[in-house]
């Protein structure tokens, strides 16, 4: 006992360690979302994070250390992001077909998650940095971290509220659009981009090709404009 606890103090300050585990976590998270039959709870996602969660509350590893190791996933954020112009490209002429709808839909989508999430939180008292953190939450990470700090929140909340909004919106999404009776492939994947960000897009390719383009299409439209709204609607309503 004494030896593993020894081996591991040793591994836990190698970042290969966190890298591997932060893989081994999303493989084994996505095996058991193909057990489940893709149910819209068993996302990937959700599961590696509470899998890490319980590994680093286990070995009691602070979350910067784990962070030092699996930073190079963050890092990835960025290129994946901008990767997202392939999609966009592929399905430009569907995109000149529905132009204006979809612009009216992200006006109107980026408008409701940054006014609907600072108003709620106002109502229910919440102030100052951590209020203003939640301006961006709909964005793609890399973006949004640089919006909360333009506006004054905390980044690292806007992390956070980033990966459970992502989170969330892949969990409710399908169930949701079915009973809304939505079926274009096209209106459901670009509404999961543009509330859902990277998260939900992932979830929007395993259903449909389609919707997983037009969710990567909304999500980086959705990330130039929050970047260009979230200081005006923080400047107009606080």
């Amino acid at each position: 006992m004494t030896e593993a606890l020894a081996l591991w103090s040793y591994l836990a300050q190698e970042p290969l360690l966190w890298l591997t585990l932060t893989l081994g976590a999303y493989v084994t998270a996505e095996i058991l979302s193909q057990l489940a039959g893709r149910h819209a709870l068993a996302n990937p996602v959700l599961i590696a994070v509470i899998l890490l969660a319980a590994v680093l509350r286990l070995t009691g590893t602070p979350y910067n250390t784990y962070f030092e190791g699996a930073q190079f996933v963050h890092f990835m954020l960025g290129p994946a992001t901008v990767g997202l112009a392939l999609p966009l490209y592929l399905n430009l002429s569907k995109v000149r077909r529905a132009l204006w709808p979809m612009l009216a839909a992200l006006l109107a989508g980026s408008l409701v998650a940054m006014v609907s999430a600072l108003g709620l939180a106002w109502l229910f008292g919440v102030r100052g940095a951590v209020l203003l953190s939640l301006a961006p939450k709909s964005a793609t990470a890399p973006v949004a971290l640089g919006v909360s700090e333009a506006v004054g929140g905390l980044p690292t909340l806007t992390a956070a509220l980033v990966i459970l909004t992502g989170i969330v919106g892949a969990v409710v999404s399908t169930p949701m659009l079915n009973m809304l009776g939505v079926k274009d492939w096209r209106a459901r994947g670009f509404a999961v981009g543009v509330a859902a960000h990277g998260i939900g897009t992932a979830h929007a390719f395993r259903i449909h090709p389609t919707a997983g383009a037009f969710s990567g299409i909304g999500m980086g439209l959705n990330a130039v404009l929050t970047a260009v709204l979230a200081p005006l609607v923080v400047g107009l309503l606080f």
